[in-house]
């Protein structure tokens, strides 16, 4: 059931603000089909189309950045979009037999969200990669035949059913104590359940077909720019994603720009905080501290070495990067403890009259629904 836990909802989307009426109550002449009627062949269709292209888009920008923004929100849209364009060119010849539901969308959008994350996640393009023959010949130490294993389908996809589903037997015996009885949320569903609410009100519809008007405008620009690029680089070191922006000094300290789509779009969906946070890092680590750790080649390591060897300026790179991602990951883990004991404690320490207040309508109907099936 598509969740929305905020109340002062834009009335230019078609869902009313608090006071007037309940979002749930906009859809209260919608019927509400069970969780296995919901799981149609459209939507699994549209879930699998998509989720292939999202798959390409993982796998790149995980080989590229390693930064992997949120897909939530694109991925309702473009279910959203999808499915909704095909109701209504058979809805004109009269043959709909099912209309589309916010429930048939977040089924969409959850099966696109759960493959482009196993994308991420399995280490396709990472930790699996890395045991092939072929990167592992890359290295100097380690290039062992019990060190390496070749990928198949045949272990390869018995490895993700046991890796992806492992979490999901655990969630689902947790999830009414977890979104009934502590009312957790989750923030980026959270945010797609309340745009798929919008985008299934008449203003919403209208909304959404702008955006995917812009969508596939921005699309088909990248894509011809992509194209423009491919034609004009012939050999490494030439095109647009060589050229010498602030000099050839400069670019042999690899600071230029490449002109890349992929990372201009991965730019544009992450916070300020985080792209000030990586220039930052570029600047400091690119201009001042790998230079002067250049320097002291012949001392802290071997003169010989090649620049990509980990045994040279690259595990300087390598380590000093992830004993930061470490060091700060560890931080927010134990703080991220405290805070969810806390809470937990807190709430189990409640009274009863805290417990039994009288919820709002909204939540009382997805309350109803959600615990239906």
């Amino acid at each position: 059931m598509v969740t929305n836990t905020g109340d002062n909802v834009d009335p230019e989307l078609g869902v009313v603000a608090a006071g007037e009426s309940s979002t749930e109550n906009a859809f209260k002449d919608e019927y509400v089909p069970p969780w296995h009627k919901q799981i149609t062949l459209r939507a699994m269709f549209t879930g699998f189309i998509v989720s292939v292209v999202f798959n390409f888009i993982v796998c790149k920008l995980n080989l590229t950045t390693g930064v992997i923004p949120s897909l939530n929100v694109a991925a309702g849209l473009l279910g959203f979009a999808g499915i909704k364009s095909w109701t209504a060119l058979i809805h004109k010849f009269g043959v709909l037999k099912q209309p589309f539901t916010r429930q048939e969308n977040t089924v969409i959008q959850t099966c696109i969200v759960a493959s482009s994350g196993i994308a991420f996640s399995s280490g396709t393009a990472s930790y699996m990669l890395g045991t092939s023959p072929y990167i592992a010949s890359q290295a100097d130490a380690g290039n062992l035949p019990i060190n390496t294993k070749n990928l198949a389908i045949t272990w390869m996809l018995p490895y993700l059913l046991l890796v992806s589903f492992a979490g999901l037997f655990s969630i689902v015996a947790l999830r009414k104590m977890m979104i009934i009885k502590y009312k957790l949320s989750y923030p980026s569903g959270t945010a797609t359940a309340y745009l798929i609410n919008c985008f299934h009100t008449p203003k919403g519809a209208e909304l959404a077909k702008k955006q995917v008007g812009s969508l596939f405008k921005s699309f088909g620009f990248s894509f011809i720019f992509g194209a423009v690029q491919w034609i004009f680089a012939r050999d490494e070191g030439c095109g647009f994603a060589s050229l010498h922006t602030f000099g050839s000094q400069a670019y042999a300290k690899r600071l230029y720009f490449d002109f890349s789509s992929t990372y201009v779009g991965v730019g544009m969906l992450c916070p300020y905080m985080v792209n000030i946070s990586l220039l930052m890092g570029a600047i400091v680590s690119w201009a001042f501290m790998w230079p002067m750790i250049e320097a002291k080649k012949g001392d802290w390591y071997s003169a010989h070495l090649s620049a990509t060897s980990l045994h040279g300026i690259q595990g300087y790179r390598v380590f000093i990067a992830i004993a930061m991602m470490l060091g700060d990951g560890l931080f927010h883990f134990a703080y991220m403890l405290v805070v969810t004991i806390s809470s937990f404690t807190k709430r189990k320490s409640s009274t009863r009259q805290d417990c039994s207040e009288e919820d709002d309508e909204d939540e009382k109907i997805r309350n109803e629904y959600f615990l239906k099936d």
